[in-house]
């Protein structure tokens, strides 16, 4: 278990990568530091180069932004919480219209085939006595078939 030891220090130093800044003060003193002094241009020791820009040179584009308070952060959530529910509402509306289409293509589909097989069709009207589909109407009803069919299987 000994042996293992340096190895395992090294091993928890490795991640330990620490910019470092040097900058001289107003009165000549020498300073070290993780982060550039705030009017003083750094020279960077180690680290990245975005450290070694000094504040003052920095867009405000790039400096960090103020921390948000607690409503701007409640708003931006209830914002993306409302763009998630009708996204997903959208989402369900397409698959519904799209499942509503599938099923009246299936049913258009079965319905031509009926028809043209050509066996003899009858209609029962509203007072209950059956009457047989003539064969003009039958062509009538095959061409209106087809329109659905090419209607709702695109």
């Amino acid at each position: 278990m000994k042996k293992y030891f340096p190895f395992l220090l090294l091993l928890l130093a490795l991640p330990v990568d620490a910019a470092l800044n040097k900058w001289v003060d107003a009165n000549g003193r020498v300073h070290y530091s993780d982060q550039p002094p705030p009017t003083v241009k750094a020279k960077v020791l180690r680290g990245s180069a975005v450290s070694a820009a000094p504040a003052a040179e920095l867009s405000p584009a790039s400096a960090p932004a103020a921390p948000k308070t607690y409503a701007e952060k409640e708003a931006e959530l209830r914002k993306a919480q409302k763009a998630k529910q009708e996204a997903e509402s959208k989402a369900a509306e397409e698959q519904a219209r799209k499942d509503a289409q599938a099923s009246a293509c299936a049913s258009a589909r079965q319905n031509l085939r009926t028809l043209q097989e050509g066996m003899r069709m009858v209609e029962i009207d509203a007072n209950g006595e059956r009457s047989f589909v003539t064969d003009a109407q039958r062509q009538q009803r095959i061409e209106q078939t087809q329109a659905d069919v090419t209607k709702y299987c695109q």
